[in-house]
């Protein structure tokens, strides 16, 4: 008798990315010198996985999360204000959840890619730990959805990440 939970209907399709792609149109912008390439969406439970690219060096977010975040450092460094290790290429970054911490990268660092993993939502603070805004699955699909319409992909090019 066959499993019935390893029919075809209730599997999830595999996705295989290139994480650093050649087509400058994949890396969706989130601010100036900032982008985050979308590998991942998982709707049901509320996380993603993407790879963030830094081509600036200054203050890229002051925040915290409900939950845990994963990074493997990819290319260049960053640090945070708030630690006193700097995260290099090739280093594994766990982020605990519910700790503010400001996200940095140093003069000299051309480019800093970082793999990142987000279970929930980050919640962007002040100075003071006031909350200024989030985002989550949501938010990050959304924001996916209108750059690929933009550059010609078609908003439905994002659901290829969506689970």
């Amino acid at each position: 008798m066959s499993n019935p939970l390893l029919q075809a209907p209730l599997m999830i399709d595999a996705i295989v990315e290139t994480s650093i792609p050649d087509d400058e149109r994949l890396w969706v912008p989130q601010a100036e010198n900032v982008w985050f390439r979308p590998l991942l969406f998982n709707r049901v439970i509320g996380e993603w996985v993407n790879v963030l690219r830094v081509r600036k060096a200054g203050t890229i977010s002051r925040h915290r999360h409900p939950a845990p975040v994963h990074g493997v450092v990819l290319k260049g460094s960053w640090r945070y204000l708030e630690h006193d290790w700097i995260a290099r290429e090739g280093m594994y970054v766990f982020e605990p959840p519910g700790e503010v911490h400001t996200l940095v990268v140093d003069q000299g660092v051309e480019e800093m890619i970082t793999w990142f993993h987000v279970c929930g939502a980050l919640i962007y603070c002040d100075a003071d730990g006031n909350t200024v805004g989030f985002d989550d699955v949501h938010t990050k699909i959304a924001l996916a959805r209108r750059h690929y319409e933009a550059v010609g992909l078609g908003a439905d090019f994002v659901e290829q990440f969506v689970r």
